[in-house]
């Protein structure tokens, strides 16, 4: 009786973990520069409210309001990361069709964004001040 030695897989080596932190760094590679757009784009939007609107903001720069912005920043940059969950599956599909994908989620992702700023400061924020 012959013993043969058992032989490897073609995926030996490579853990399904290793499958994931490659995609989630695939994700990065796309995501994360256009992390810096996103916010230059909704402090944008808010530096336009206050400079538009600047004698009735006067009153709400201070350091209360200010801490409550930071906050406001780190809950969007929150959001953001969601689109870490819904790029997974656009790692199946082909480079082109998920670069569009990609590309289609950044911008409904942004636009949304830039909506909710705008309700917060219009309807939370601006009433407040006189």
């Amino acid at each position: 009786m012959e013993i043969v030695p058992p032989v490897p897989s073609p995926a030996f080596g490579h853990s399904p973990s290793s499958s994931f932190r490659a995609q989630l760094a695939d994700a990065a590679r796309f995501w994360e520069p256009r992390r810096l757009l996103y916010n230059f784009i909704l402090v944008l939007v808010t530096f336009t409210w206050v400079l538009a609107t600047w004698p009735h903001f006067r009153p709400a720069l201070n350091l209360t309001s200010l801490f409550l912005l930071s906050i406001l920043a780190l809950i969007a940059n929150a959001f953001y990361s969601v689109a870490y969950f819904l790029d997974l599956p656009f790692q199946l599909s082909s480079n082109a069709h998920r670069n569009r994908l990609r590309w289609g989620l950044w911008i409904a992702g942004t636009l949304f964004a830039i909506l909710l700023t705008n309700y917060w400061i219009a309807d939370e924020i601006y009433p407040d001040f006189h």
